[in-house]
């Protein structure tokens, strides 16, 4: 960001850095969701469990100082943060950039996600605690007033079950991704 701010400076530049949280859903239609190999994030391995994909679903390490030992996140759907692109784009002046925080301010632990995907889904989906991951901070969520304020830009899922609800209709009717 600071290269950036250089080089809008100097060149009359403008940029937007919009610093995602943990980004999840798909759209709404189900028709685009997300498919990458090796997956690593936490609600697609989830559902992937509760397609039969995966024997387990590992949750690392269950003795954080949270309110249920587990890791917090704040989770954002995918399409808010497209609303939160085009918004963006429409107040870039050169010279200058913006840098927001996109999250919804409220975090999920693991065990929350993964009962509002058991939820979701209707599956039992088995989990298992594993080690904790070196790194991994106990609670990352988002303040994104300044999105807010600059863009005029709120979140409309706010609930986690709202956005697994999403990535489930896609996981669910793209079991082999789009490749099959």
């Amino acid at each position: 960001e600071r290269a950036l701010d250089d080089y809008a400076a100097a060149y009359g530049f403008a940029f937007a850095a919009l610093r995602y949280f943990n980004a999840a859903g798909a759209s709404p239609d189900g028709d685009i969701g997300e498919d990458h190999t090796p997956e690593s994030h936490l609600i697609p391995i989830i559902l992937q469990v509760a397609l039969g994909q995966r024997a387990t679903i590992s949750i690392f390490g269950d003795d954080y100082p949270t309110p249920d030992g587990t890791c917090i996140r704040d989770y954002v759907h995918v399409d808010d943060l497209g609303d939160a692109h085009v918004r963006a784009l429409s107040k870039l002046q050169p010279g200058s950039g913006l840098k927001l925080n996109l999250g919804t301010g409220r975090g999920h632990s693991v065990l929350e996600v993964l009962d509002a995907c058991r939820t979701v889904t209707g599956h039992k989906v088995p989990s298992q605690v594993a080690e904790r991951r070196p790194g991994d901070p106990p609670e990352l969520v988002a303040d994104s007033r300044r999105a807010q304020e600059m863009l005029g830009w709120r979140p409309r899922y706010v609930e986690i079950e709202a956005i697994v609800e999403t990535a489930w209709k896609w996981h669910s009717s793209h079991p082999r991704g789009y490749g099959g």
